[in-house]
């Protein structure tokens, strides 16, 4: 019985690669791509997909939600997450969205597979020295609403630009900033902002 996969990156040149290398595999069936998280689902119940590859950094929607969703909605898809941003943070996330599984992209292909075989079989596999990593760096220290308004404030935007994306006051926006810089001691809100993502604890969608 081949193992069925989706393989989900906005790269095209990196989902091309990966099909061509998996599909050498003898039990590995690439049935769908995209580049898009919001297409997944759709794509998974499509192709009765048994284990789909995900990138974490997609359009629509990221690859940690994309696996939450797969998960809530009780799918036999058993989610990978394959990403080229190997955060402590991101590992974390993917694991408790329930992630069955967390590589970077430079993993060997012969390495991949059996990572793949291994996810198909309902057991977990994560990178080894990512795991390692996130019992040093932890949990994210901010409240839903600091990470929001960090996440906001770190293109450089203007405090009253940020409240207006998050529906916020001004004033409200500067306590959420002072107090995300200071559970990252950092000096400024961009190096905080820094600080949060080489960590995995913000995340784009």
């Amino acid at each position: 019985m081949s193992i069925r996969i989706l393989i989900a990156d906005d790269q095209d040149l990196i989902r091309g690669a990966l099909a061509a290398l998996l599909g050498l595999e003898e039990d590995l069936e690439i049935v769908a791509q995209t580049g898009r998280g919001d297409e997944v689902a759709a794509l998974v119940a499509e192709h009765n997909v048994d284990v789909a590859l995900l990138d974490i950094e997609m359009p629509g929607r990221n690859g940690i939600d994309v696996a939450a969703e797969l998960t809530n909605s009780g799918s036999a898809c058993r989610a990978l997450i394959v990403t080229t941003f190997g955060r402590p943070g991101y590992l974390r996330r993917a694991m408790a969205a329930g992630a069955r599984g967390f590589v970077v992209k430079d993993t060997p292909a012969e390495q991949l597979a059996k990572t793949i075989r291994e996810v198909a079989a309902g057991r977990r596999v994560v990178d080894p020295v990512l795991a390692a990593e996130s019992m040093g760096v932890g949990e994210s220290p901010f409240s839903p609403r600091e990470a929001e308004v960090l996440a906001a404030a770190a293109d450089g935007a203007s405090v009253r630009e940020v409240a207006a994306r998050v529906h916020l006051s001004a004033g409200t926006v500067r306590n959420h900033l002072s107090a995300a810089i200071g559970k990252t001691g950092a000096g400024n809100r961009a190096e905080a902002a820094r600080i949060a993502r080489d960590r995995g604890w913000l995340l784009d969608t």
